[in-house]
Parts: structure tokens; sequence; C-alpha cells
């Protein structure tokens, strides 16, 4: 039986590629495409032994593995030349590593981006979906800067080619991501130990990895070049999101402890910043940021100057907060939960 989620139809009989293909969204946009009419998954990555899990795992003609890193263009040409489509998932993600080696999130997140869309345009794939992130929008953290300069480098490169068509996704937190804080509260209450929060007061976006997967496939299916496309999503605080896991798990005496906010967290994350959200297209479940379209003459920019003051932006203090029994019946609606 074929997948029944909605696959845009230029996807049929075509050869895609997913970098970062291991990791908790490439896993899961591949699962969603290798029951489909898609011809070819290619999947590219660091981790030979995730890669070798996933062959063993799923045994699908379909799959074909590429060892490569995206700080190394060269390791890019094989997966790449031939490839129809292409989601850019790879990089680095946590922010306290990235707060000690900065360098190596810009090698990665910003040097890798331009290497895989070098790639892209010159081997003429049709249209690339990157990934980015909340913390890109008014960044404080290493990650989030060096996430903000993709997007940069996205939006630059996307005026070089009208043969590849590439655009963007920024999305919040994605419940049960490998490294986010589901699995952590999880660990800590299945192992006795006291759930650690940072800041009762912190608010995030709730996202799944299934809707992480829509969006990327909306923006596949109406992005023109340099657009970023946002999910409105829900948040709710921290306190309350270890509190409903508190209830999933009936461990309603199991501790709580504040530690202190980490290094380079906010009090709650942007998805559109205040300037963006003045010329923001409202697409109903989405936002759709459009670059923007003046050349580099600075004369424009003094003639032709937007007023961003009227605006606010779009952010997990302002979206529509859960209450701790919404934020318990969203978390059993997910795949994780399944079996508590």
């Amino acid at each position: 039986m074929k997948n029944q989620n909605k696959i845009p139809e230029r996807l049929n009989n075509s050869t895609i590629c997913i970098t970062g293909g291991t990791g908790s969204f490439g896993h899961e946009v591949m699962s969603f495409f290798l029951d489909s009419d898609v011809k070819e998954i290619r999947v590219v990555s660091r981790d030979e032994k995730k890669q070798d899990d996933m062959r063993k795992r799923y045994s699908n003609e379909k799959l074909k593995f590429f060892i490569g890193d995206v700080r190394d263009k060269s390791s890019l040409k094989r997966p790449i030349n031939g490839c129809d489509f292409l989601f850019h998932a790879a990089a680095l993600k946590q922010v306290p590593s990235c707060e000690f080696f900065p360098m190596e999130a810009v090698k990665t997140n910003v040097i890798g981006t331009d290497n895989v869309l070098d790639c892209s345009i010159e081997y003429g794939v049709k249209s690339v979906v990157c990934l980015s992130t909340d913390k890109s929008v008014y960044p404080i953290n290493a990650m989030g800067i060096s996430k903000a300069l993709m997007e940069k480098v996205i939006i630059a490169r996307s005026k070089e080619s009208s043969k590849t068509i590439i655009c963007a996704t920024r999305y919040g937190n994605v419940m049960g991501s490998r490294g986010s804080v589901i699995p952590l509260f999880t660990k800590q209450i299945q192992n006795g130990n006291p759930i650690t929060i940072t800041n009762s007061k912190m608010t995030r976006f709730m996202m799944s990895l299934n809707e992480a997967v829509h969006l990327v496939l909306y923006a596949f299916d109406n992005g023109k070049a340099g657009d970023i496309f946002v999910q409105k999503s829900p948040a709710t605080t921290i306190d309350i999101l270890a509190k409903a896991m508190l209830k999933i798990f009936n461990k309603p005496n199991h501790s709580i402890v504040n530690i202190g906010d980490r290094h380079g967290e906010k009090l709650y994350e942007s998805l559109v910043s205040k300037e963006e959200m003045f010329s923001a297209v409202d697409m109903g479940q989405y936002y759709k940021i459009t670059p923007d379209s003046r050349d580099l003459n600075y004369g424009s920019y003094i003639s032709e100057g937007k007023d961003t003051l009227k605006s606010d932006e779009y952010n997990s203090h302002n979206t529509n907060r859960l209450d701790l029994d919404q934020t318990v019946e969203l978390l059993k609606s997910q795949d994780f939960f399944n079996e508590v």
C-alpha cells in the first residue's frame, strides 16, 4: 500500500537526497518517502553506525547510503550529482556545545550549507529545502547566530540560479527529537532522578516531527527563491511540560529541581521577528517570509525604506499557550508516548 500522506506529484519517480539523513528529522522524512512513489532516497551523513542500523532495519532497495560531511564539498558530489530534489537537515544543533565550539557551528551550519547549495546549483538540483530554527531570530547563542548566517547564505545563493529553487523552513523545538528535553525528562523519570528545569517561566514552541516533515513539504510545494516558511505552533512553559510528563507517567510526587539557565538560553524563542512580521504573508497554518528583492543599490535603502515599528514579533510568549491538560493531551498524541 502506498503512503496515504499527500506527497507533491513532482516527487513521483524522483531521486531525493537528505543531508543529515540519520538524524531525527532526516530519519522521519526518509520514512515518510519510503512507501511513496519516490524512486530513490539518498541518505548522507557522517555516522556510519546509524547508517548501518538504518540499512539493516529497512532493507529497502530505494535507500542508498553515502558517508559524507557537509564540511567537505568533495564528499557531497557523488550523492548530489543526479539528484532531483534535496532536503538539507545536517547541522550542529546543541546550544551548549556550540557555545564552547562556535567555529565548529560555523563550519557545519554556515560553510556546510554553502557547500550543499554550491553542489546543488552545479549539478542542477531542481529544488532545495533547508532547515533552520527559531534560535536564528534575535540570536544570542553561537548555534542561533550560525543558523541566522546560514539563512543569509540561503537567501544570497537563492538569487544566483533560476534552475535551482532554494528556500527554507524555520521551526521551534521538535518534540521527542534527539537531544531535546522530552527524552531527557523521560530518562530522569524512569531512572528515579529529579526532573531538572532551567527556568519555570521559560516557554518553548511545541511541534511534532510529523509536523516538521509537513512544513518542509509545504515549503517544497509552495516556496519561491529565498522564501522561509514558519508553522504557527502552540507553546507551553517548561514547568507545565515537566508536570505534564509526570502526569502521563503517573508520578505526582516526583521532584522537579530548578538548576538555572544554561549557556545561551533565552526566556522565550521567536519564530518571526518584528521586522519580518511587517511583510510576512499569512498562509493560514503557516507564515511565509519573503526575501528582500532589492539589489545592492544603497540609494534605494534610503529612498524606499520600510516602517517596521507597527508590527510585533511572533514568539513562544505570545502564541497560543497550552495549559497542563492541553499539554498532556498533545504529548499523548505523539508516537513516543504510545506505550506509556
